[in-house]
């Protein structure tokens, strides 16, 4: 695959985030989703251009198209259609502020260079096709294809849940369901997708794609991580009262199931 194809998936991924322009947040929700969704739909041509298609490639395509529209369209409803969660996302990121035209630039091109570098397992994929032992490398994809689309099913369930636990008890988090298991299974099921995606490029990732993919892996990792933090920080502002909920944060693991990691601030000082 040539540079050329390279810059191609910049441009998808431009193009899906380019909602930012309308609101500067959804450079990092909303147009998160589509961008993934543009990135995908690119591949998935991609791979048909080239001769370079294989099933479970199309089905990780298909994966992340879903993941990211699922995910996008989520978000939008969610944020033009809920006035009590854009009150709160507005006082806690300050996110109603205009921002000079430099920084808005500047955002929609990083965030798409870091939506492209998290899909560079899949497009190195199609760059390094000829160059990698069909049978071995086959193995990862189908078993990245497999926790991907876990992933996809955790996040989208556990959204679905939460939403109908918040609409039948607004003043309380969700705990039941998958959030028996984690109290941010949404986020959990985020890293599940780009695991796999990860996990998809192993035996054909070649020298500085290394570098790529893991800093791309690294960083939704950690942007999942952070948004717990964040979200943990909300809700015992508003929840650290209610011994139901001291009890329930005390005793479920807070982004991955049966690791005993319940909190990533001190909110009890």
């Amino acid at each position: 695959m040539s540079r050329a194809c390279i810059l191609i998936i910049l441009a998808a991924g431009m193009l899906g985030c380019s909602v930012g322009f309308k609101k500067f947040l959804w450079f990092m929700s909303v147009g998160y989703g589509l961008a993934m969704s543009c990135i995908a739909a690119a591949l998935f041509i991609m791979c048909l251009v080239t001769d370079t298609a294989t099933a479970p490639f199309i089905l990780l395509c298909l994966v992340i198209f879903i993941y990211g529209l699922r995910l996008g369209l989520f978000l939008l409803m969610r944020e033009t259609g809920n006035a009590a969660y854009r009150k709160t996302l507005a006082t806690a990121i300050n996110s109603e502020k205009k921002m000079p035209v430099p920084v808005v630039i500047s955002m929609w091109i990083m965030n798409a260079a870091l939506f492209m570098m998290q899909t560079s397992p899949m497009y190195y994929r199609l760059q390094n096709v000829a160059n990698y032992d069909a049978d071995n490398e086959l193995v990862f994809l189908w078993i990245g294809l497999i926790i991907a689309a876990a992933g996809l099913i955790i996040e989208a369930v556990s959204d679905s849940q939460k939403s109908a636990q918040k609409k039948a008890n607004p003043n309380m988090v969700a705990t039941q369901g998958l959030f028996k298991f984690c109290r941010c299974p949404n986020y959990f099921g985020e890293i599940l997708v780009w695991t796999g995606v990860f996990i998809s490029g192993w035996g054909i990732l070649r020298g500085f794609q290394w570098v790529v993919a893991i800093i791309g892996y690294a960083a939704i990792v950690y942007i999942m991580f952070n948004g717990a933090k964040r979200l943990e920080t909300r809700q015992t502002k508003r929840c650290w009262k209610m011994k139901e909920y001291v009890d329930y944060a005390n005793s479920t693991p807070i982004i991955i199931p049966f690791v005993p990691l319940y909190h990533l601030v001190d909110w009890r000082q």
